[in-house]
């Protein structure tokens, strides 16, 4: 493919002084140095991270697809004469945990016709195509190519933009990247929402990262994505989802947000209630494998089923919470909740409230935000295989560290922990501490939200005790704790805030604070004696696997300016420093100006010329009228 790349590439007649030749990972892209189309070098971690996510889920899609071919082998062993038509229904209403929506009528048939088509039927069936993915906002179209040059096993990408310069930009850069790349990734100049609503369940795979809010795009990428396939969805507007404008984020997403120090948390807990709000007015759901804040936006990964007695399960789902305005007490409140009834289910509102009207640990009141999806944002299984597979190809992601160290911290994250595995803990505990220290301090799924340990020593005005101390409290109480990807402040866990409030109440007493007012929050909660008897002795289980091992979990930016970029067409200005820095904001002023005269000298280079062309005029005409009198004459 060398000969044909070269010959491709010298073809093209394009002024490369024009242009800045970007490569990321095995994609080139040619970028105009106008900012005419919009580029985020920062970005590279969103696209690294979801080609991990879709290569790990067409070896997932794979692997569903034999677990139901053996699941039919066995079944047509035991009843071979069942009807094709309610064998093709209950297949198309598969859902994730193996439920159909419709019934058939199971009835048999005898008929040649019919036995004819099955024996046509079946090896149609048992191939699977490869998937389709659609990028609905290609912009330069390096998404694209990334995924049809680096993702093995994918089927046909269409890139979409309602951009002209963006289509042309994008097709530019699918001839630039060689043949492959255009037999692979089709680019369309059309609106995405038409386009996904005009295809429904076309797409294994769609890929929507806007510049800004996603949610004008929602409605039709829920219809867009087939049965069990998956959604990756990015949000910028990372002012509106964590509280900046409340009334702006319930009206693009449905939610009324709440300013915390689990504002990033919450920010995709917003985008996920609202996804599946979307999504459960076509009868259909999502379940999440992988949620992530990075940078300076939100991304989750979903995948999209249709059941309409799944979706019944949504508002079990979400929760509306409680935050206290004068310390960092907070509520969860479901939405829903389900009751049993013979062998049946019933679904009932959600008993409320929670709370009182003033808050118990420091007599102020609660603001009410929400709802918010409280169900766990990650699938364990699929965290730890996007990690191997990762890890597996470490050369071929130039952001590695980044996303590796994102989801080693995901990857120690939990379900709920029964009875019988406390016991387990407490015996190891007991005999062999090792196992304890694997099992414990993972990043607790059934936990919304978390706590600051800086700012709760900031509403008690004291210092803050070490984050191994304060989890060895919390642990040496009996009670879970973890951390979080979105902070390493972040404590998840889930005792309750009376045991919160006990255990930072006996740190005080340690060290002594300055009095305050009576009416501060601070002293009303020290005002209380501690009913408990906190343990501050160092427990075995205070640090993750990821500290123990000594791995990177939190890393800085690479470069200066790294995070949102000036949107495309946008003249750059002085006002962009912040953005880009004095440095990129000088150079293009200053390349603005010598471009400006040098059309200026250009222009009377022009008007030189014609005013010389204008002399030359009437010197011509007397030596025509000389020369035709000569003739004359």
């Amino acid at each position: 493919c060398a000969p044909e790349e070269e010959n491709l590439r010298s073809a093209m007649e394009i002024d490369l002084n024009d242009y800045t030749v970007v490569k990321e990972g095995e994609a080139e892209i040619l970028m105009h140095k106008k900012n005419k189309v919009f580029f985020n070098k920062a970005q590279v971690n969103n696209r690294d991270m979801s080609i991990a996510v879709m290569r790990a889920y067409i070896s997932k899609r794979k692997q569903e697809h034999e677990a139901m071919l053996s699941k039919r082998a066995r079944s047509s062993g035991k009843a071979p004469e069942k009807d094709v038509s309610s064998e093709v229904s209950k297949e198309e209403t598969l859902t994730e945990n193996g439920e159909d929506n419709g019934k058939t009528n199971g009835e048999t048939s005898q008929d040649g016709p019919k036995e004819a088509a099955k024996t046509t039927y079946e090896p149609a069936r048992r191939e699977l195509k490869p998937p389709r993915v659609l990028e609905a906002l290609s912009a330069s179209g390096l998404r694209a190519l990334r995924y049809a040059r680096e993702v093995e096993g994918i089927g046909q990408v269409v890139a979409l933009d309602n951009d002209p310069a963006s289509v042309e930009a994008c097709q530019r850069n699918l001839k630039f990247n060689g043949l492959m790349s255009t037999s692979k990734v089709e680019s369309h100049l059309t609106d995405a929402r038409v386009h996904m609503l005009t295809n429904p369940k076309e797409f294994d795979v769609v890929d929507l990262d806007p510049y800004g809010a996603p949610s004008i795009f929602l409605d039709s990428a829920v219809q867009s994505v087939a049965d069990g396939g998956l959604l990756m969805c990015t949000a910028t507007d990372m002012a509106v989802l964590c509280g900046a404008n409340g009334e702006v984020c319930y009206s693009k997403y449905g939610s009324y947000p709440l300013k915390g120090k689990y504002c990033h948390e919450m920010a995709l807990r917003i985008l996920l209630a609202s996804i599946e709000s979307h999504a459960n007015r076509y009868k259909r759901y999502i379940v999440p494998v992988l949620s992530v804040q990075m940078d300076f936006y939100v991304r989750v990964f979903v995948r999209v089923y249709t059941s309409a007695s799944a979706m019944k399960n949504t508002p079990l789902k979400l929760s509306y919470f409680y935050q206290c305005i004068g310390c960092d007490s907070f509520h969860l409140q479901s939405v829903g909740r389900s009751l049993p009834k013979n062998n049946s289910v019933r679904y009932q509102s959600g008993v409320g409230p929670v709370v009182p009207q003033d808050c118990t640990h420091c007599g102020k009141k609660y603001n009410m935000g929400g709802p918010i999806w409280s169900a766990p944002m990650h699938d364990q299984e699929w965290v730890a295989s996007i990690l191997n597979g990762v890890k597996s190809m470490k050369d071929r992601y130039p952001a590695y560290d980044k996303i590796c160290s994102v989801l080693t911290t995901i990857s120690e994250a939990k379900q709920k922990t029964s009875k019988s595995q406390f016991f387990l803990f407490g015996l190891c505990q007991f005999l062999s501490k090792s196992l304890f220290v694997c099992l414990c301090l993972q990043e607790l799924l059934d936990v919304p939200l978390f706590l600051s340990l800086h700012s709760l020593s900031g509403t008690l005005k004291c210092t803050s005790p070490s984050v191994a101390m304060f989890r060895s409290a919390v642990m040496n109480a009996k009670y879970r704790v973890s951390g979080s990807h979105v902070t390493p402040l972040g404590i998840k866990t889930d005792a309750p805030m009376e045991v919160i409030w006990d255990i930072m109440r006996c740190w005080v007493k340690n060290h002594p604070v300055k009095a305050q007012s009576p009416e501060h929050p601070g002293s009303v909660i020290l005002s209380k004696e501690p009913s408990l008897q906190v343990d501050f002795s160092r427990h075995v289980g205070s640090l993750s696997k990821a500290q123990v091992k000594k791995e990177a979990r939190f890393l800085p930016n690479p470069e200066k300016h790294w995070g949102p970029k000036i949107r495309a067409g946008r003249q750059i200005t002085s006002k962009h420093v912040s953005l880009i820095g004095h440095e990129a904001v000088n150079d293009h002023l200053n390349g603005h100006k010598e471009a400006g005269a040098q059309e200026e000298a250009e222009g009377g280079k022009e008007e030189k010329q014609e005013d010389v062309s204008e002399d030359d005029e009437p010197e011509l005409k007397r030596q025509k009228t000389e020369e035709d009198i000569a003739s004359t004459s």
